[in-house]
């Protein structure tokens, strides 16, 4: 039977509550696109992207119009790069990056992830090259996105790989100045980083990952806040955890249907639901809003972390009821740039780096989207860096640092990346030397609880 109170408040999360399939992203594996010279294998991947995905965004804005749901992003994530471009006798993987970027732009995509290297536990010839490649591919194309994972629970912290990346992030930021370091924003820093994850700038089509599949990111903070503000002001956490449950379970509901309808009609299987709340700049769909709806005075207060600890707890409990395949990341995004409450709880000073560290330890994504002066040394970059890979490797989850080193500004100043990346201010970082512990060599070692098998 048809519910017409279900029907109005779908429409209500849409109109009023920015309800929105945040993304569907195609994983396409490009291991059989493996050669000895460059521009074959820059002739099989644009081959094979562009026949996969020639459709997917055809066919997501008909699904849009069919069901009038929003569907804020269409992405591709491909195999890690660093893997195809090691077959090669002259490996050139800048010219490997713009024949991704142009594939993207040719289908029509916003991004295209998966210029990517698993260095945890060390680097071959190939990651070495990908990582030393990563600046200049990232400032000759408009759509690439780049991600290393430099740790897990399995097996450490690569610290080598960590310096590295500090180093990679700098330069990455400097060679996109004009851009207030736009570079840097497309690249991110893992440990324990999903293959199936949707969500850019980590996404790529890992080594499990069938040829095709699609993989889906639902959104809805502005839905979850709504839900939590409809309660009274007296209800108690298990009723708030309850109504946030219920109102993930219709969240998830509704990516699930893009995600089944479309994946059939591309003709491939369909993947994971992804359950993060990911917030946009738009006034309404902040996390940060959900604290204060919850009773916070603004996201950065005392409390904060407990908040997020439960509403992320909340968003996977409802949303794994309403999916059997459910991965990626699945967390509450925390982006300082891309949240008009984070945005705004950094500006006044309410959230420092070191509250966003702790937040970080409860949900799964890090430190994101973090803006800081162009001066910051490499090795307090490469100690940020470390301190995140921790919280991940310890607690068996993933953690990641995109943070972005503006050149030429300092503490305070804003910087505005547009779009989904948004704006922010730039925020302080500890002055102490990290140098004496960064640069001794090899991985710290992975925890005791990593021998379980």
């Amino acid at each position: 039977m048809i519910n017409e109170n279900l029907i109005l408040e779908t429409i209500n999360m849409i109109k009023l509550y920015n309800l929105d399939i945040r993304t569907v992203t195609m994983a396409i594996s490009l291991r059989d696109c493996m050669d000895s010279d460059v521009d074959v294998v820059c002739e099989n991947i644009y081959k094979k992207i562009t026949h996969y995905a020639k459709n997917l965004v055809e066919y997501a804005n008909e699904f849009e119009n069919e069901y009038s749901i929003p569907i804020v992003n269409k992405r591709i994530s491909v195999t890690p790069i660093s893997l195809v471009g090691e077959a090669c006798k002259n490996p050139d993987y800048v010219k490997i990056a713009k024949t991704l970027d142009k594939a993207a732009k040719d289908v029509g995509v916003n991004f295209i992830g998966g210029f990517s290297a698993l260095v945890e536990k060390g680097c071959t010839k190939g990651d070495k090259l990908l990582i030393e490649s990563i600046p200049e591919a990232l400032a000759q194309t408009e759509r690439l996105c780049s991600s290393i994972n430099v740790a897990s629970s399995k097996a450490g912290i690569n610290m080598d790989a960590v310096l590295k990346m500090a180093e990679t992030i700098k330069k990455s930021a400097e060679l996109t100045k004009d851009k207030d370091g736009l570079g840097a924003a497309k690249l991110v820093v893992f440990c324990n980083s999903p293959g199936d994850n949707p969500f850019m700038a980590g996404a790529f089509c890992g080594i499990g990952e069938p040829e095709c599949a699609l993989n889906v990111g639902v959104s809805g903070p502005g839905v979850v806040r709504a839900a939590i503000a409809s309660l009274p002001k007296d209800a108690s956490l298990s009723e708030l955890a309850d109504k946030i449950k219920q109102t993930a379970y219709k969240i998830t509901t509704t990516g699930e249907l893009a995600g089944r309808k479309l994946a059939k009609k591309l003709g491939i299987p369909f993947g994971v639901i992804d359950l993060s709340l990911a917030p946009t700049p738009a006034e309404g769909d902040s996390v940060a809003g959900i604290f204060q709806a919850m009773g916070l005075e603004h996201a950065g207060a005392h409390g904060t972390t407990a908040c997020l600890a439960m509403l992320n707890d909340a968003v996977k409990k409802g949303g794994i009821m309403a999916s059997s395949h459910v991965g990626g990341l699945s967390g509450a995004f925390i982006p300082v740039s891309e949240d008009a409450g984070m945005i705004e709880a950094a500006s006044k000073g309410y959230l420092t780096f070191d509250k966003l560290e702790a937040m970080t330890s409860v949900c799964s994504v890090g430190l994101d989207m973090i803006a800081i002066p162009g001066d910051t040394p490499v090795d307090t970059i490469a100690g940020i860096i470390a301190d995140e890979m921790a919280i991940g490797m310890i607690n068996k989850k993933t953690t990641a640092v995109r943070i972005i080193p503006v050149v030429g500004k300092n503490i305070g100043e804003e910087v505005i990346f547009g779009g989904l990346l948004g704006k922010a201010s730039i925020m302080s970082v500890n002055n102490l030397s990290s140098t004496g512990f960064v640069r001794r060599k090899g991985r710290i070692p992975a925890p005791i609880h990593s021998l379980n098998n």
